[in-house]
């Protein structure tokens, strides 16, 4: 996922990049504001694009001793990051912009550079978004595509995808916004093209800001996948009862899993009857033998079970942070 998501990251930083280098050039020849929104609205595109980047890369590091599973988080962090850009570069300077050019009005001139580039700016971004589009869907691997997106997909992914849907439709909103300035005589619609399109950054970016800080408090894992977790841990003849099942999405690739279960004396001690007869042939003769292996297994278990809430009771009084604990037996 992460590979797909950098390829998508990468094709919006070049096409965005084209664009904003465009739209600022002919913002200078038309002075149009929608035109000059547009602008910002590419440049804030291209930065949050190169942030999501350096966060793809510092996500990949290997897990070490100060990170023991993994930098994937850092992928949230660096979209929280381009989430907050888009709302004070993108949406901020832009309505600002917006209501200057209606408090203080200008004629427009050579609208058609503007409509050209407009053109062509519509067609590279949505290039960008059918290949971003293309890159999410393959990763959900047949799931709904936009309940994907909203629970499961890479934060990168969905930042692309939510920034060039928003990139098209703002094109459309600054082309609006110039042909009425035009059609009407009043440059009032150019102006209020350019709030619109810094009202809809400001929407994108709040989405993105809930969705990435969602994942970085915590949440549990996908239902379908807890709700697999539940029928692996109950189809096992040994697991007589799931009394606690915890789970956590520590990144969008990396789930964490902490279950508590009791287990089955019976069914495990028929299980290892094979073991104990290998290795003491003669018990089998003892008249005891049946029920003597049921009670050794379940003394076992207790006194795993005991042991281990020891072990976690010591450390969390040495340590009262220590919540959560996943002792297991090897």
């Amino acid at each position: 996922m992460a590979h797909g998501s950098h390829r998508a990251v990468a094709a919006a930083i070049i096409g965005n990049s084209i664009v904003m280098v465009a739209k600022t050039g002919v913002f200078f020849i038309t002075g149009s504001a929608a035109m000059m929104s547009e602008a910002m609205h590419s440049l804030a595109d291209t930065l949050n694009q190169v942030l999501l980047m350096v966060g793809i890369r510092r996500s990949s590091r290997v897990a070490d001793p100060s990170f023991p599973f993994g930098y994937g988080g850092e992928r949230a962090v660096w979209a929280l990051m381009s989430a907050v850009g888009i709302f004070f570069l993108g949406c901020g300077v832009t309505v600002y912009h917006g209501i200057q050019s209606l408090r203080h009005p200008h004629e427009l001139e050579a609208l058609g550079w503007a409509v050209g580039v407009l053109i062509v700016s519509f067609i590279l971004e949505f290039g960008v978004l059918v290949f971003a589009v293309k890159t999410v869907y393959k990763d959900a691997h047949g799931r709904p595509l936009f309940s994907y997106l909203r629970y499961q997909a890479d934060p990168t992914a969905v930042a692309v995808v939510m920034e060039d849907s928003a990139a098209c439709l703002g094109v459309l909103i600054a082309l609006g916004g110039i042909f009425l300035a035009h059609w009407t005589g009043n440059t009032a619609w150019d102006a209020v093209a350019s709030i619109l399109i810094g009202i809809l950054l400001g929407a994108i970016a709040v989405w993105l800001v809930a969705r990435t800080s969602h994942l970085l408090v915590g949440p549990s894992i996908p239902p379908d996948a807890r709700q697999q977790v539940r029928e692996i841990l109950s189809s096992n003849p040994v697991v007589e009862k799931i009394v606690a099942l915890r789970t956590r999405m520590l990144d969008s690739e990396t789930y964490r899993v902490s279950a508590d279960i009791e287990f089955s004396a019976e069914i495990l001690a028929a299980k290892v009857e094979k073991r104990l007869l290998g290795r003491f042939p003669d018990i089998a003769a003892h008249p005891d033998y049946p029920e003597f292996s049921e009670k050794f297994a379940d003394c076992v278990i207790e006194e795993l079970g005991d042991q281990i809430d020891l072990i976690e009771e010591a450390i969390q009084r040495a340590i009262p942070e220590a919540h959560y604990l996943d002792i297991e037996a090897d």
